[in-house]
């Protein structure tokens, strides 16, 4: 069925698919587990009992999300091997090792802190349960230095030599972990996981609110997320345009794709607001542009030169117009994301907070922006890498195994299957989790235990009493 099919375009398939679903979750919980951690240090600091309410009422929908991720992620690793083993075998002295500090760190800190954030407030003490909250927030920043670190080097190799098997191998460790691209990308993804929460938290206070803005809980949580609408989203544009400037340097192939770029121009690039990217007549069809303003924001200059894809090789372009869309639709976001921001700023100033249902509605729309613009980012990022999966080194029809094409479409279509079975069933349990508001004297999430362990059952104990008899 499928032998006229391209093995490696479904190996690409089936990492794009798993990846898109398991991003989400990472971005979320990120972000989810250092609001906790906010959440009770203001417990801690002032007794309101609307924090531990709060607290306890996100920690049941954190709790559903961090396991998700994890089911997910070890779904990715498993490609490595299965599909990409071409891959694996060549970047693995750098890529693995990478991968070992994450698993040793980051999920050694939140697996041996997260059963007593889950379950031991009232077993340990408030202090120390604080202490595990803030463990699981640290991990989960941890694991994201690590992922982004091996990620970015990917981005914009460095510190390496290769070895006589045509293998990658560290020659410097610290210039392969702090690659020139990974301080910018570390800073983007983590503001925008902050962002991504920021947003759900808001959607839930506004949904509540618009049913009853008395409610102490949502009022609440409602105030912060857009606190962090208001001051986070600037500071994301900010860092997307260093990031942007930093891949200009490095990356220059993915700016002319992400911008439409296909001709050079000597006197100052236009910016390309819209159009349809023509990847094979090497134009942009219907253009709407601003003159000279593509230059100004990337090398700060009216008529500062910018060289275009005619002067790359056809076989060294990536897919024009997927890197186009998904830069466009990442950056409009994010201006909604600030526009939401703003619009809470002039509510909270004038006092109509928790009374303005056009805010209200406006933030429960944007409550999925966060997850959109996450996944557009990564399609910018992995689409403009193309077509390498080491950039200017290794290219992604080197790295893939030696597979036929009907065996990967067999496991593309039982991933397709079991994953929308299955998280298809998560998130609508945690949509129904967010739909009750939270209440006084909320719990977390159930602690109970089976009332016998495995082998100590009455059976058990009773052929135990007749041996002893």
């Amino acid at each position: 069925m499928f032998e006229g099919w391209d093995a490696v375009v479904l190996a690409r398939a089936q990492f794009a698919f798993t990846m898109s679903f398991h991003i989400i979750f990472p971005a979320f919980s990120i972000g989810l587990a250092s609001y906790l951690a906010v959440l009770e240090a203001l417990w801690l600091a002032t007794g309101r009992e609307v924090y531990i309410n709060l607290f306890n009422y996100w920690l049941k929908i954190f709790a559903v999300a961090f396991g998700m991720g994890v089911v997910s992620g070890i779904v990715m690793s498993y490609q490595f091997g299965t599909n990409w083993s071409a891959f694996s075998d060549k970047t693995g002295p750098v890529i693995g090792p990478l991968m070992a500090y994450e698993v040793l760190t980051a999920f050694f800190l939140e697996a041996g802190f997260l059963g007593v954030m889950l379950f031991g407030l009232n077993r340990v003490g408030p202090r120390l349960h604080f202490l595990a909250t803030l463990m699981v927030a640290i991990g989960t920043l941890i694991s994201a230095f690590w992922i982004l670190s091996a990620n970015s080097w990917m981005q914009t190799p460095a510190g390496h030599t290769v070895n006589e098997a045509g293998q990658f191998i560290a020659a410097d460790w610290l210039k392969v972990i702090f690659n020139p691209s990974f301080p910018y990308r570390l800073v983007h993804m983590v503001l925008a996981a902050y962002l991504t929460t920021a947003l759900v938290v808001g959607a839930v206070g506004a949904w509540h609110l618009l049913r009853d803005r008395h409610l102490a809980g949502p009022r609440v949580m409602f105030s912060m997320a857009m606190w962090m609408a208001t001051l986070v989203a600037p500071i994301q544009i900010l860092a997307g345009d260093q990031h942007g400037l930093n891949t200009l340097e490095h990356q220059p192939v993915k700016i002319m794709a992400m911008e439409g770029h296909f001709e050079s121009h000597k006197d100052g690039a236009p910016l390309i607001l819209f159009g349809l990217p023509n990847q094979s007549a090497g134009r942009v069809d219907y253009a709407i542009e601003v003159p000279k303003l593509g230059s100004l924001i990337l090398k700060h200059s009216l008529d500062a030169p910018m060289a275009g894809l005619d002067t790359v090789p056809r076989e060294n372009w990536p897919p024009v117009p997927i890197t186009f869309w998904s830069f466009r639709i990442m950056v409009g976001l994010g201006f909604l994301i600030a526009g939401l921001g703003l619009f809470s700023l002039l509510m909270r100033l004038s006092g109509k907070l928790y009374d303005s249902r056009l805010l209200h509605m406006f933030a429960l729309l944007m409550g999925p922006a966060g997850f959109m613009a996450v996944l557009a980012g990564w399609i910018t990022t992995e689409t403009g890498r193309q077509p390498y999966t080491v950039y200017g080194l290794l290219r992604t029809v080197e790295s893939a195994s030696p597979l036929a094409a009907p065996a990967v479409a067999s496991s593309l279509i039982a991933f397709i299957i079991v994953y929308f079975a299955v998280f298809t069933a998560g998130i609508i349990y945690l949509l129904r989790l967010m739909a009750a508001p939270p209440h006084p004297g909320e719990e977390g999430p159930s602690h109970e235990v089976p009332i016998r362990t495995a082998g100590i059952t009455p059976a058990a104990g009773a052929v135990a009493e007749g041996a002893a008899r």
